[in-house]
């Protein structure tokens, strides 16, 4: 190529250099259609005031789902067996107000979620050395072990029968839980928040970036020197320990738990809630989860024996149509195209 050739291409490629760079900087800012899940969470508070129990389970779902986005949207780590995590945080928080007394809830929900974060990275570090349908396995074991191992023990976890009529300390000393669950809507909904900024700062980290270079491609990954293994035990304790959260808040908005928040169908759930919202996408958990309970509550009212087909049927017409979920229907409205270098 002559000297006059390579002066011509060398500006156009600067300039796709310029504009890449700017793309990768301003991803992690916030747009405006972000704001919008909030404004609906907080008018929802004053619309439906009678119906903020459901409302604070959908919070919750949602935590749970975003954890998993985490892990399997982000580094690429199918599991069947979150719901472990969930119930761990679920039964440390119901077995510290009930059998030590410790009844406060923020602190509560810190211990759930460093007692899950520390199970995550002790069963992270083993089971991560396997891929495919060996890890798939392997997380569903371990769910269904400490399923079994706490009705073993049913005269600490209260077995099947759970542990009901557990009682929390009133809101920072304050605040006592009325009977419709608004202050625990409202405590549900500061909890994600603070929750889905620690997630979206380590999406858009270095960290959060090389996750995704492990999920894209494990060995190059490997070749360049990425310590790959490590990274993956840490976001799956992240993963684990925000799970926690989500399974503490659950049964202090509930005051009751049983064995079966460790069910596999808890597992299930929320992975059908991610393909449902889309996956690798932050909000898709906040679609996913609102669509899945919503029509969950509608479907089993009209028939509770089979409802679960409307929404097996969605999730298939999902799949076919929307293999990016439904946040990837509207990211390709013309409305929600975002401009890329």
């Amino acid at each position: 190529m002559a000297a006059s050739e390579i002066m011509a291409v060398a500006p156009g490629r600067e300039q796709a250099r310029e504009r890449a760079a700017e793309f990768l900087v301003s991803r992690h800012r916030y747009g405006w259609p972000e704001v919008l899940p909030w404004l609906i969470a907080i008018a929802c508070y004053f619309v439906f005031p009678d119906r903020m129990t459901f409302g604070s389970q959908v919070l919750v779902m949602i935590m749970f789902a975003l954890s998993l986005d985490l892990i399997m949207g982000y580094a690429g780590i199918v599991t069947l067996g979150h719901a472990a995590f969930f119930g761990i945080g679920a039964y440390v928080v119901a077995l510290g107000a009930l059998r030590l007394g410790w009844s406060e809830p923020i602190s509560g929900i810190v211990a759930a979620g460093v007692v899950a974060g520390l199970a995550g990275a002790v069963v992270g570090w083993f089971i991560l050395r396997y891929r495919g349908l060996t890890l798939l396995m392997l997380t569903i074991a371990f769910a269904a072990t400490l399923q079994e191992s706490g009705n073993l023990r049913s005269d600490i976890t209260g077995g099947y029968d759970g542990l009901p009529g557990l009682t929390f300390d009133p809101l920072l000393g304050y605040f006592d839980y009325d009977l419709y669950g608004h202050t625990n809507y409202v405590y549900a909904l500061v909890v994600l928040a603070i929750v889905f900024y620690f997630v979206r700062r380590i999406v858009y980290s270095p960290f959060g970036q090389a996750l995704t270079g492990i999920r894209e491609n494990v060995r190059r990954m490997h070749a360049i020197g990425s310590p790959v293994h490590m990274r993956l035990v840490t976001v799956y304790a992240v993963s684990a320990a925000i799970a926690g959260v989500a399974g503490a808040l659950f049964t202090q908005t509930n005051a009751y738990v049983t064995l079966t928040v460790f069910d596999f169908d808890y597992s299930a759930k929320v992975m059908v809630m991610l393909i449902l919202g889309g996956t690798g996408r932050l909000y898709g958990a906040f679609i996913g989860a609102v669509v899945y309970l919503i029509m969950e509550d509608n479907l089993s009212k009209l028939s509770p024996t089979f409802w679960q087909f409307g929404i097996g049927l969605l999730l298939v017409l999902a799949v076919l149509f929307a293999q990016r979920g439904l946040l990837g229907l509207l990211e390709d409205a013309p409305w929600g195209k975002r401009k890329k270098p």
